[in-house]
């Protein structure tokens, strides 16, 4: 029977949890299926000099199997997945694992017949806030004339703009420059990020704004996927599945462990309730993303 060669590939560190999710999901497909397959796992392709956004492309064309990229990118492709840039969306995780759950066959389905992909997983990214070099934010006010920077989104753009900030889109894997060379003021990620990626070294100032919830796409080239025997698929959904549960975990302890690790290393953090969050929702009130 001939053997599966498995070509994996992400942007973050090793301590990241899509990362470590990756991991997770490579073993269970390990355990499942012992020597009919090798997987190649490369963590960052960053390292290697390609932007982070040549995943969706290298996934799409072949060259790799399967990816994981912020469902935000590709809204302009599949507007549907605009029901995850609906900003200040206020929602616990409990809450919006529901709502990614209950819409995940009809937005696979929107993606598929967009793209050359297959969407394996919904993967939790990370509730977004906004750290800076200049001052602790609190209201909309003390956003003007930020350059901050954010992903290629034209929403994430619009609502930035809306609070008053100067958006500019930044691949991943030029971020940590930006922020160390202050070509940029602010930027907004999940707190996973701000560690990963060293922001809080020269970003002293984070507001806990909750601004977007993100969701991770894992995504797979459908021909692939569909050239594989029946049984490998049904080990790569069974050992998804279990990735996922696992990713999820993580990034919910992850969050808790870098808010502690913010503090401890003297980042003045603004929580939620400190911040004028009204006139923040009321700043982007009638912008409500591309849902269908």
């Amino acid at each position: 029977m001939p053997r599966i060669h498995l070509r994996l590939a992400g942007y973050q560190p090793a301590r990241s949890v899509l990362t470590r999710g990756m991991h997770v999901f490579a073993g269970a497909l390990r355990r499942h299926l012992g020597d009919r397959i090798e997987i190649r796992f490369v963590e960052s392709i960053t390292s290697a000099g390609r932007n982070a956004t040549d995943l969706l492309s290298m996934t799409e064309r072949d060259e790799l199997d399967i990816c994981y990229f912020a469902a935000s990118y590709l809204a302009g492709r599949v507007p549907s997945l605009g029901l995850f840039d609906l900003p200040f969306p206020g929602a616990d995780r409990a809450t919006a694992y529901a709502m990614t759950d209950a819409a995940a066959g009809r937005l696979a389905q929107d993606v598929a017949a967009a793209t050359g992909f297959s969407v394996l997983a919904f993967w939790d990214n990370g509730i977004r806030h906004i750290s800076n070099v200049r001052h602790p934010i609190r209201h909309p006010r003390d956003c003007r004339g930020l350059k901050i920077r954010t992903l290629d989104n034209a929403l994430y753009r619009q609502v930035l703009e809306r609070l008053g900030f100067e958006p500019v889109v930044i691949d991943v894997r030029d971020l940590a420059a930006a922020v160390r060379e202050r070509r940029v003021d602010a930027q907004e990620n999940p707190l996973t990020n701000v560690i990963n990626f060293d922001l809080h070294r020269t970003h002293r100032f984070l507001t806990l704004t909750g601004h977007f919830f993100g969701v991770a796409l894992v995504l797979c080239n459908r021909a692939r996927l569909h050239a594989w025997p029946e049984d490998i698929r049904a080990a790569i959904t069974q050992a998804m599945a279990a990735a996922t549960a696992a990713q999820r975990r993580l990034a919910a302890a992850d969050d808790e462990a870098c808010l502690a690790t913010l503090l401890a290393e003297g980042v003045e953090v603004v929580r939620s309730d400190e911040m004028d969050r009204a006139a923040f929702v009321a700043a982007v009130a009638d912008i409500r993303g591309g849902a269908k």
